[in-house]
């Protein structure tokens, strides 16, 4: 049973049920229909919350509300959770790049990688350059060595056409 298939009002089979009532305050055991009564009394709804405790624990709250609130709280977690897993971010090298440089953006995708990003590393190959692809493997291979710790590789580094990718997520 998910929080959404929760029973309300008539719909509690319990015959005795523990009360917390709208502010939070336990009223203790009573039977269901006198729970049902405060309820109806206080214009909400009996929700059983906890029915494998017993007696089973009913609250009274606005059950409309309540499931309103939850599908927000959803909501934005998945859009937080999309902001920072939809974005990709790119560093671009070529087989040539000096050994400070590729330390400059080794520093640049560690901190994409810290913010929750997922990072490409694309390699360009010019003209002859497309003879000495064992260079451009090393250098990403380097690179994977040097972010294993924050990152893991969601896709390893291939070739395609003239230029070389490789895809790395955070851990």
């Amino acid at each position: 049973m998910s929080k959404h298939d929760l029973r309300i009002n008539g719909r509690i089979k319990a015959k005795t049920v523990r009360l917390i009532d709208e502010q939070n305050e336990q009223l203790g055991i009573m039977e269901t229909h006198g729970a049902m009564d405060r309820a109806r009394e206080a214009g909400l709804d009996l929700v059983e919350v906890a029915p494998t405790s017993d007696p089973p624990v009913c609250r009274i709250m606005d059950y409309g509300k309540w499931l309103y609130e939850q599908k927000r709280k959803t909501r934005e977690a998945q859009k937080k959770h999309q902001r920072h897993s939809a974005t990709l971010k790119e560093i671009r090298l070529r087989p040539e790049t000096d050994k400070h440089d590729l330390e400059m953006k080794l520093k640049h995708g560690r901190e994409f990688l810290e913010k929750g990003h997922k990072l490409q590393f694309t390699m360009f190959f010019r003209g002859r350059q497309m003879l000495h692809r064992d260079r451009g493997f090393a250098v990403l291979e380097e690179i994977t060595e040097s972010l294993q710790d924050l990152a893991k590789i969601e896709r390893p580094a291939r070739m395609a056409h003239r230029r070389m990718t490789l895809l790395l997520v955070p851990k």
